[in-house]
């Protein structure tokens, strides 16, 4: 499972190279979409073409609703959707996606949906090899992270601490996003 890293982008959701070896032999479905797998052809590469025409938004965003409609909760397409709101700063509809996919991530994981309810114990956190829990942290952090841009700091700070909670040695850099935090708030004290 260590050449899964190879295909952090999942955005691209392109099948592995047939020269990589098999690295998702042996996981399940929803495990396997988070690392692309199982896209439908016509989806790929309606994402591909959102890419390709990113700087023309209207056209881009059509791109992408005709990759949801080829594979609806396909995590690349939650992936692709979030990613094009976030960097054309569309804040809030990139916090809409991260919502649903933090739910689609707990029911994939066996989770409360409520991502307050989920425990340390409740999966193996801390292995690169578990890809359902780590994309539901990185899904978590990106929920966490939009919240505090939006300036719900409450909400933005309860999500990193949840994300620090079940990544104690921080392997997602949660600790980084709380420290501005804490700063921002030394800052409005002084």
């Amino acid at each position: 499972m260590q050449d899964a890293r190879l295909y952090a982008d999942l955005a691209l959701a392109s099948p592995p190279p047939a020269d990589v070896p098999d690295f998702a032999a042996g996981i399940d479905d929803a495990a396997a979409a988070c690392l692309g797998l199982g896209l439908p052809e016509a989806a790929e590469r309606h994402l591909r073409l959102a890419g390709l025409c990113y700087h023309r938004e209207e056209e881009s965003l059509a791109h992408l609703q005709a990759a949801w409609e080829a594979a609806p909760g396909h995590a690349a397409v939650y992936i692709g959707l979030y990613r094009f709101y976030f960097y054309k700063n569309r804040l809030r509809e990139a916090l809409d996606v991260a919502r649903d996919c933090l739910k689609k991530a707990a029911r994939d994981n066996g989770f409360s949906e409520n991502w307050r309810n989920v425990k340390a114990a409740d999966a193996d956190f801390g292995s690169f090899d578990a890809v359902l829990p780590r994309f539901f942290l990185f899904t978590l952090k990106a929920y966490g992270y939009l919240h505090l841009r939006l300036g719900q700091l409450d909400e933005g700070r309860a999500a990193i601490e949840k994300l620090l909670e079940l990544d104690p040695s921080d392997k997602l850099g949660g600790k980084v996003l709380l420290n501005v935090l804490e700063r921002q708030g030394d800052e409005y004290e002084d």
